[in-house]
């Protein structure tokens, strides 16, 4: 099969689930990572569980992030360009500081995409990572052995966030980092059915009642272990990010930030312990 023709039958079956853009996009990454002109059969898989609505990264087993490829299944969330743009202003941040070696910890680690995208670009620095989801660890992990070399020095650990006596066995940091569950349950029915399907509602999706849970807990540890003049960096709901902000100012931090995405909508925040 030419890729022409495998372009053509792509287009054809996936444009009455998706819209026209977001199937050229998966079309062209079909093309791009997997197809072999002389592997029809393998096309016809991959094109069967794609018009299922099976994400075209969980098909492909990995996802392109940063430049760099990430091994995924469905035990951790796909990640994301506004997650790129989180990490881009991290390692800005990271750049401009005269730390000769910062310790960084990335909570909630999924497929580790953060933090090792940070220390794949600045190797200088130390990496630490927290995950409740034993299965979603072991992906972390690989990841990390994956991109950074099986001789990498990182620490990743299982463990809950809201397990706050656990939190003594932390050193210092200078960058706390997360991309908490922050999407309201009552917002599930009008997330996309692919996502809603596949992707791991542990990531995702946060009671009702609280939505600011995990931004609370973990600026109450971002205080406990940051050092004076550390820097505390969450990707946020656009809906309630505002709201994020004012927490973290109630609870001491300065220099709060709100930035925008590139499609106009506040997702991410930064914010600093203050110097003692």
């Amino acid at each position: 099969m030419t890729a022409a023709k495998a372009r053509s039958l792509l287009l054809e079956h996936l444009t009455p689930r998706y819209d026209e853009g977001e199937a050229k996009a998966i079309a062209r990454i079909v093309l791009e990572d997997a197809f072999s002109g002389d592997d029809d059969e393998q096309f016809y898989k991959i094109l069967e569980r794609l018009v299922a609505g099976e994400p075209v990264q969980y098909v492909l087993g990995q996802a392109d992030f940063f430049g760099l490829k990430f091994r995924v299944n469905p035990n951790v969330l796909i990640p994301r360009q506004e997650t790129e743009e989180l990490v881009a202003w991290i390692l800005e941040h990271l750049k401009d500081s005269d730390l000769e070696h910062p310790a960084l910890l990335d909570i909630g680690l999924g497929s580790g995409c953060i933090g090792v995208t940070l220390k794949k670009k600045l190797p200088r620095l130390q990496l630490f990572g927290l995950e409740k989801s034993k299965a979603t660890l072991e992906v972390a992990i690989g990841n990390a052995r994956l991109i950074l070399g099986e001789n990498a020095d990182f620490s990743f650990t299982e463990g809950d966030i809201l397990n706050y006596h656990s939190w003594a066995n932390f050193p210092l940091f200078d960058v706390v980092a997360s991309n908490p569950p922050y999407i309201p349950l009552v917002e599930q029915s009008i997330m996309p059915e692919h996502v809603t399907a596949h992707e791991p509602s542990l990531a995702l999706f946060v009671d009702n009642e609280d939505p600011l849970l995990f931004y609370r807990v973990i600026a109450d540890l971002a205080l406990q272990k940051l050092r004076p003049g550390g820097a505390l960096f969450f990707e946020c709901n656009e809906f309630n990010a505002s709201q994020v902000a004012n927490l973290l100012r109630e609870k001491g931090f300065v220099k709060t930030e709100l930035r925008k995405d590139l499609a106009g909508a506040e997702r991410m925040l930064r914010a600093m312990r203050p110097m003692d």
